[in-house]
């Protein structure tokens, strides 16, 4: 078994499957992927400081701040001053921004579901079924 062409088909399966994914998101009207993906880890992780999110997003902090101006205009986002350090703000997700993010998940899951139920035979259901355990332990490797 080739392991490296195992590896470059698997990589280009998901990165075909997460491009797909994107495309199946209708809740969240003229918001970008960056600012979808800015939503998801306040939403996850929590209160976070703008230049923390521009590491996660990978973008600069001046098209975070733009971002974060979009989502603020938009009431999907607040931001607060920091107990710490009144210089700094804290971004935190609003009940809208956490139903758009949790609308967006589901849209995506409901369009996989329907792909997974038209494209697959019940064999090949539990094969894939089978096999996430071992697409999660290729997920976790340091």
């Amino acid at each position: 078994m080739n392991t490296l062409a195992t590896a470059s088909s698997l990589r280009t399966c998901i990165s075909h499957l997460t491009k797909r994914l994107r495309k199946q998101v209708y809740s969240t009207g003229e918001l970008s992927f960056s600012e979808m993906t800015v939503m998801s880890h306040v939403y996850h992780q929590g209160p976070l400081f703008p230049s923390e999110l521009a590491e996660l997003v990978k973008v600069k902090n001046q098209s975070m701040s733009q971002m974060l101006n979009n989502l603020e205009a938009e009431t999907l986002i607040v931001r607060t001053p920091s107990e710490d350090d009144k210089r700094k703000v804290l971004v935190s997700i609003t009940a809208k921004g956490k139903k758009m993010v949790d609308k967006s998940r589901s849209e995506r899951d409901e369009w996989l579901a329907t792909a997974i139920n038209n494209t697959l035979t019940e064999k090949e259901k539990k094969m894939l079924a089978e096999a996430l355990p071992l697409l999660s332990k290729i997920a976790d490797y340091k």
